[in-house]
């Protein structure tokens, strides 16, 4: 009997990312043969295409989303992305409304409604008997940095519901051995956590970092700095949310050096909210080095981008990864694709070796 071929997905939050992967799978869909499979890593990953991801249920707080179909709601204030396509088709999912928690920073308030969330006055669903009665496959996380209590029940739920997790945002579940034992107990996969760009400002920092110390150079001091003007951004100016995510993005680049720098010369993070920017994020990275015979060296780069879509080219393979480590039984967390999607896996390596090793799980030369 041949395997369904559609994947079958739940996303938590229908912001911009959640919006860039819903457009661009309609636009996959649409233009599958043309221009090479433009901005894809891969567009047949083991048999299964873009196409074939299907959003099945979906959650999130705000007022002008939730009791809305996924096509309407991605389409809700605040979302500020960068069309990919014009052309969604009617959905007849229903946007369900989720468990607040902590996902709503106490700032966020005080600025104007198009910029900022507007939670919803209805009672939150039973997450897990949405999941069950939906078939999910695969629950994607895409709450807002700082929302670990909400990101821990959604965990609860998927592991409840029998469905693999993709924890896109900096709460550190599959790279916490207690919650990927979990998973792996109940022979679910997951994958996480803080989902990297295709061409981002962390996935540059670690190259550079890790060319740096190929070639000898000694990474004295270095800094990246991000402005935005998404709800991302603007959630991240309360510095209390912001421990996990300085942690995963300095984590990232200190892992590509053969001698970690000290804490006081690496500086990472987010940096300002400008409203005007919407999804454009704009990094600034310097590093300053001594190279042969102790002689400096300083390089400075300028990195503008559209942030969710960028965001949303790596999930796509990171979903068809989890639905193949479904079909072949595994569960727990999924090494190789974590490392290479990730920038808080379990376990670091080079990107060059996390995407070989990506490569030979997809071809099921390794397990996971």
């Amino acid at each position: 009997m041949e395997r369904d071929r559609k994947i079958r997905i739940g996303v938590v939050g229908i912001g911009n990312c959640a919006a860039s992967l819903l457009q661009g799978i309609e636009h996959y869909r649409q233009n599958g043969k043309d221009e090479e499979h433009l901005g894809l890593m891969h567009y047949d990953l083991a048999g299964y295409l873009p196409s074939d991801i299907e959003i099945v249920a979906a959650f999130d707080i705000d007022r002008r989303k939730v009791g809305k179909t996924v096509d309407q709601a991605i389409q809700a204030k605040p979302n500020c992305v960068y069309p990919i396509t014009q052309s969604i088709p009617g959905s007849a999912v229903t946007v369900r409304m989720g468990h607040i928690l902590d996902g709503v920073s106490d700032h966020m308030r005080q600025y104007p409604p198009h910029r900022t969330f507007l939670p919803s006055d209805e009672p939150p669903v039973d997450v897990v008997e949405e999941l069950v009665n939906n078939r999910v496959e695969i629950l994607l996380n895409y709450l807002p940095v700082g929302s670990q209590q909400a990101a821990y029940y959604y965990a609860e739920s998927a592991l409840a519901a029998g469905a693999g997790l993709i924890n896109c945002m900096p709460v550190f579940i599959v790279s916490s051995p207690a919650w990927a034992a979990r998973f792996e107990e109940k022979g679910i996969p997951c994958v996480g956590d803080d989902i990297k760009s295709q061409i981002g400002a962390t996935i540059i920092h670690r190259t550079l970092a890790r060319l740096f110390t190929d070639r000898g150079v000694r990474l004295d001091k270095t800094y990246q700095l991000n402005t935005g003007g998404n709800t991302d951004f603007l959630n991240m100016l309360n510095r209390s949310r912001l421990e996990s995510k300085r942690i995963s993005k300095t984590e990232a680049v200190q892992s590509q050096l053969d001698r970690p720098m000290d804490a006081e010369n690496i500086h990472i993070g987010p940096s300002d909210y400008v409203p005007w920017q919407n999804d454009n994020k704009v990094c600034f990275i310097r590093m300053e080095g001594r190279g042969f015979g102790g002689v400096p060296m300083d390089l400075e780069l300028r990195l503008s981008v559209q942030d969710s879509p960028n965001s949303a080219g790596v999930a796509i393979d990171v979903i068809r990864c989890c639905r193949l480590a479904r079909d072949r039984g595994i569960g727990g967390a999924l090494t190789s694709i974590a490392a290479f999607a990730m920038k808080h896996p379990p376990q670091q390596f080079s990107d060059t070796d996390a995407k070989q090793m990506t490569e030979q799980f997809i071809k099921g030369e390794i397990p996971r």
